[in-house]
């Protein structure tokens, strides 16, 4: 097995232009130490050199909140935030994963079926992945695999920590043991099955296809086992904005029964008209039926469904703006966005904890600090992120005024980053 002079590598620039891609030119000297921090940890940890360096980013929303789950139509893009890890195949029958600051992670690989109590746990998300690509034809028996992470992608922040392993679990296993057969949406839909079936949690697709594919991406997903991808390519640098991702320093722990009751109330809509998702119920037909669905099932729910119809409309409508370089009704659409998601939505903050309502503050004073621009919830909601767009000239203000409220740390600036999934060297 090739041993890589992983110091000189770095040190030469070797790697200067992927990762100038990835996290810009003014990242590169911060990547160029994560990536040594990487190889030591793996040195460390496992007696011995990676063979390689690989990474999966998180991802932002940037329209659709909670369309997805529903078959609808959404707009993300990956970021530089990532969990980069150095791996190493191995013989053992074991995958073996160690993530800076916690315990170390064994897989058997002659396990592949959900087992008793991992639930809710890293364990069952490379179970999943693993026992999906086996299903595919990946040949793993006899095989291993050793990986050191380390990762910037906030937990619980909307940013999805836990597509972006997925992805990278994903992304790891077809380029060492199955000759990148699998596409990137079909690494999407691998993580996605292993957070379904193994992890235990009721997500779409959004958040793993927009790390595994990378850059902004627009989502069909009217048929989510051959979802339409589209590549949407805008210079944000000429937009005059930078987006920002502010933690309000809640958390997204406890919160599964949250976001499983969108997913109810809005089937249960759908079921109304004798359908599974809302993407095939007429626009015209739900208005029409108002009266009796509020007495079938109840007003929150037909608010949810409201902000369904609306939400996927306005994602297409984003990504056109994009397309066409209008940034300033892409902003519009973004506070639409956000007033929905509060209104009909209803997934700023947890009726299970009522006086949690930081999402809400949060919004409220990033606005009176804009004079321009635009904020929303972000991701899952209900506690986590919002998403701002701040005009260049007033992100120091706006940075300085959220951290007042938040704490230091809390406004994150981020760069849309051009590419998903990938092995780095």
């Amino acid at each position: 097995m090739e041993q890589k002079d992983w110091k000189r590598c770095l040190k030469s620039g070797e790697l200067d232009a992927t990762l100038t891609q990835l996290y810009g030119g003014d990242g590169l000297t911060r990547a160029k130490e994560r990536c040594g921090r990487v190889v030591e940890g793996f040195e460390r940890t496992f007696g011995a050199q990676p063979e390689a360096l690989f990474s999966a980013p998180g991802r932002t929303e940037l329209g659709g909140n909670h369309t997805d789950h529903q078959h609808g139509r959404v707009l993300a893009a990956s970021v530089d935030m990532d969990i980069l890890s150095a791996v190493r195949p191995n013989e053992s029958g074991l995958i073996r994963v160690q993530s800076e600051g916690y315990p170390l992670i064994t897989v058997e690989l002659s396990k592949l079926t959900p087992q008793s109590g991992e639930e809710n746990t890293s364990a069952a998300l490379i179970r999943g992945v693993c026992a999906k690509m086996a299903e595919l034809g990946c040949e793993l028996a006899g095989k291993g695999l050793d990986a050191y992470m380390i990762s910037d992608v906030l937990g619980g922040s909307g940013l999805s920590s836990s597509a972006a392993f997925e992805v990278l679990i994903g992304t790891i296993l077809n380029e060492l043991f199955f000759d990148g057969k699998c596409s990137a949406v079909e690494i999407a839909q691998i993580g996605q099955y292993a957070e379904n079936v193994f992890f235990g949690k009721p997500c779409g697709l959004m958040d793993q296809a927009a790390a595994s594919v990378g850059g902004v991406v627009f989502i069909d997903f009217k048929e989510p086992a051959h979802p339409v991808v589209e590549r949407v390519d805008y210079d944000f640098s000429r937009s005059g904005y930078t987006l920002c991702i502010v933690d309000t320093r809640s958390s997204h722990g406890d919160l599964t029964d949250d976001y499983a009751a969108i997913t109810r109330e809005m089937g249960a809509v759908a079921a109304h008209f004798g359908k599974t998702v809302l993407r095939e119920v007429k626009w015209a037909d739900f208005r029409a039926a108002l009266p009796a669905l509020r007495r079938e099932c109840g007003d929150r729910a037909v608010l949810r469904a409201l902000h369904f119809f609306e939400d996927d409309r306005r994602a297409a409508k984003e990504a056109a703006a994009l397309k066409n370089g209008d940034f300033e009704f892409f902003l519009v659409l973004v506070e639409q966005s956000g007033l929905s998601s509060a209104l009909h939505l209803q997934n700023t903050w947890s009726i299970h904890d009522p006086a949690q309502q930081a999402v809400p503050l949060a919004l409220a004073e990033a606005e009176r600090l804009l004079d321009k621009g635009a904020v929303r919830v972000h991701g899952g909601g209900f506690a986590g992120t919002i998403q701002a767009w701040v005009p260049n000239e007033e992100l120091s203000g706006f940075k300085a005024g959220m951290e007042a409220l938040l704490g230091e740390g809390s406004c994150h600036v981020l760069r849309i980053r051009p590419v998903g999934g990938v092995r780095l060297a």
